[in-house]
């Protein structure tokens, strides 16, 4: 697009949560804006180049401030981001009457919309003024993990690039050689980042060895020992008030460790693991549990999952899942 010079006026970066679309959006504004090209690329060492990387974000709760677009220290590049659940109407309005000037310094004026699935009615028709008809020197980069929740109307203005995953190899390697990870460490991460560097980034692997201990134990419980009583206690400990921010991410940690002795059940190898270091003890699960029993498991987890939405007892629903785990199929 770059080298025949035809960037669209409307872009939809569609692809998981940290596969790098804002980054990637960030380089085509400075490749549009760049004072010293390499090809069609931008030098990213120019005053253009450094000025379009950094924003002066305001605070979540600052309504007014969300109510107009988010410039960068560069005049023509500038963001939309959600004000709590919404992209606010005010703020796309701003970005018509923005996007109708032309460029101050460089050659494009560039508006990123982020998490752009929050647009909502309001919103969204005030976006389509402007995608309708958008000035030649003006281009629009809608952000998005959930590019099924944007209106039809606003998708089909918008010429859709699809982001994939990372592979679990290439996050591994980014770990180890910028992070300085053990190969163990970068692993674990890698795996269950499932394909988002983002994620790999932002893990606590020290939190989420600790989960996984903890429910480890309870698999253990649930499928080698029988023992009642210690699920009872796990129940109780994830219903602490104390860890009261723990009882999520351990379900999530539970279902990751059952998807994996589920898989190992198959006969699936041991790349497809989330939790390969541990292999011996899911190994060890999985001959006792046939495939049939850990999809029940699963079943049981979404239902409780589902009942976290109304005001249940979540210490007697952990209590009920537990307990029906341990049951013999």
């Amino acid at each position: 697009m770059l080298e025949a010079g035809r960037v669209p006026g409307g872009l939809l970066f569609a692809g998981e949560d940290g596969v790098g679309k804002k980054l990637f959006a960030l380089e085509l504004a400075k490749s549009l804006n760049c004072r010293a090209r390499v090809g069609v690329e931008a030098c990213g060492k120019c005053a253009s180049c450094q000025r379009i990387m950094r924003f002066a974000l305001p605070a979540a709760d600052d309504r007014e401030a969300h109510k107009k677009i988010i410039w960068s220290e560069h005049p023509d590049v500038g963001m939309a981001r959600p004000y709590g659940r919404a992209i606010l109407v005010d703020q796309m309005r701003d970005l018509e009457r923005e996007a109708n000037f032309r460029p101050f310094e460089g050659a494009a004026r560039v508006f990123l919309i982020e998490d752009a699935d929050k647009l909502n009615d309001a919103s969204s028709n005030a976006l389509l003024k402007t995608l309708e008809e958008p000035p030649v020197t003006s281009h629009l980069i809608l952000i998005t993990a959930r590019p099924a929740s944007l209106l039809p109307t606003i998708r089909s203005r918008c010429q859709a690039l699809r982001f994939a995953p990372l592979s679990a190899q290439e996050i591994e390697a980014h770990l180890a050689r910028e992070k300085n990870l053990s190969q163990r460490d970068a692993r674990v991460l890698a795996r269950l980042a499932q394909g988002s560097i983002g994620r790999a980034l932002s893990a606590n692997l020290e939190s989420y060895l600790a989960r996984r201990e903890a429910m480890l134990e309870v698999l253990n419980a649930a499928a080698l020992t029988g023992d009642r009583s210690r699920l009872l206690r796990a129940a109780e400990e994830m219903n602490d008030a104390r860890r009261k921010d723990e009882y999520e991410p351990r379900l999530d940690v539970l279902e990751i460790l059952i998807r994996d002795i589920w898989a190992l059940a198959l006969g699936a190898p041991p790349e497809q693991l989330v939790n390969d270091d541990v292999r011996a003890q899911l190994s060890q699960l999985g001959a006792r549990v046939e495939s049939r029993r850990a999809a029940g498991w699963l079943t049981l987890l979404e239902t409780l999952r589902g009942q976290l939405s109304v005001n249940i007892n979540r210490k007697v629903a952990t209590d009920a899942l537990f307990l029906a785990m341990a049951r013999p199929q």
